[in-house]
């Protein structure tokens, strides 16, 4: 079983490492990536002042940071994964990215950082469902 399981930094991302967690125990053979995707920077006022390689190094230091909890909460029940941070709009690159490594399913979370995205059922998840091309759990 090949999971990709889709982070933002967030508290719920805790939430979503540990079912996954549950879901791989007595599994002898599953593979799991965990992914956090950074949205592109459309800001004129960054765009206009730092070269595009600094925009993307910035962001994939956050996407690292992203990973740090969850990699956390792995790596303590012994729960083998390969980290990666990915750049590009969240959810078409969440989908991409399952397709693009051959994954069985994507596991996310409701609810991402942010109150506005908590506000809504979590339009990444939402649209995550509707682009993947594999089931998708959504974790409340």
């Amino acid at each position: 079983m090949k999971i990709l399981l889709a982070v933002d930094g967030s508290d719920h991302s805790n939430r979503v490492a540990k079912h996954v967690i549950r879901l791989v125990q007595g599994c002898a053979d599953y593979q799991i990536i965990l992914l956090n995707v950074q949205a592109p920077i459309d800001a004129p006022e960054v765009l206009g002042h730092m070269p595009l390689r600094e925009i993307e190094a910035m962001q994939e230091t956050r996407g690292g940071d992203a990973l740090a909890a969850a990699r956390s909460v792995l790596e303590n029940a012994g729960v083998a994964y390969v980290p990666e941070v990915a750049l590009g709009p969240v959810a078409e690159t969440i989908a991409r990215h399952a397709a693009e490594s051959n994954c069985d399913t994507i596991v996310i979370g409701t609810h991402g950082a942010g109150a506005l995205r908590s506000a809504l059922m979590g339009s990444v998840a939402a649209d995550v469902i509707r682009l993947a091309g594999c089931p998708v759990t959504v974790v409340k």
